[in-house]
């Protein structure tokens, strides 16, 4: 799975990057070394104007943890952070978002855990790591979205409608595959345009632009198990840990 990620670009970057046509500046996400589920990330995401009809390219905030919308409660979404590749064009609670609601959810890299067995002089524990594209370069989570209408809150309140979203993931391979079974699957900027357009249905076309972050040029370090705890935030998150063995 993934279950934590950074996130340190500037919107402004962002919308540099990803070629974004619609962006309001007055929304912020501070960065963050220790993204954890239910907080705010920023996503990249195409949608169609209800009054001109023009596909407009977004840069927006969604919730990490999707929440289909028929769900009863908002709380569904601290379950659903990731979604399987192997069952996104199946599962009832995928299946709409992957034909129709895909973003991309800009990363500088993730986290994953091994456990580590007690010894004589230490306890048994998860040592996390951060596993990251070997150039620096941002990545491109390959997300879907969805929208819940909160039937407690009036039409007119704007915490009436939330948005959120979930982070497709794989088997993992390479780097991350020494570390923890599961990761997160990727869109290469040359996919991007087909990945974002919400009228590309074809399911096995959009499978074929899933890959590894970087082309699974990744490198991976372990760093502090304060990363372990969500409420330690900082770039000293990433600070490489001594494991005691090569």
């Amino acid at each position: 799975m993934c279950g934590r990620y950074v996130s340190t670009r500037r919107p402004q970057d962002l919308v540099d990057l990803f070629d974004v046509t619609r962006w309001d500046p007055d929304q912020t996400i501070d960065p963050s070394w220790n993204v954890a589920p239910t907080d705010d990330v920023w996503s990249v995401m195409e949608r169609v104007d209800r009054d001109t009809g023009e596909v407009t390219r977004q840069l927006r905030p969604l919730r990490w943890g999707l929440v289909p919308s028929w769900a009863k409660s908002l709380n569904v979404g601290a379950k659903m952070i990731n979604a399987r590749v192997e069952t996104i064009a199946e599962k009832p609670a995928y299946r709409s978002a992957f034909s129709k609601r895909r973003c991309l959810l800009p990363a500088d890299g993730f986290y994953e855990w091994q456990a580590v067995a007690a010894t004589d002089t230490a306890k048994a524990h998860k040592q996390p790591y951060f596993i990251s594209p070997e150039d620096g370069q941002v990545m491109a989570l390959a997300g879907l979205y969805e929208f819940w209408r909160d039937r407690a809150v009036a039409d007119d309140d704007p915490a009436a409608w939330w948005a959120t979203c979930t982070i497709i993931t794989t088997e993992a391979t390479d780097a991350a595959g020494r570390v923890h079974p599961r990761m997160p699957l990727a869109i290469a900027s040359d996919g991007w345009n087909a990945w974002l357009d919400p009228a590309h249905q074809d399911t096995d076309e959009l499978r074929a632009l899933l890959g590894a972050p970087a082309a699974g040029h990744l490198g991976t370090r372990a760093v502090s198990t304060a990363v372990n705890n969500v409420r330690n935030n900082g770039p000293h998150l990433l600070d490489a840990a001594d494991t005691g063995h090569a």
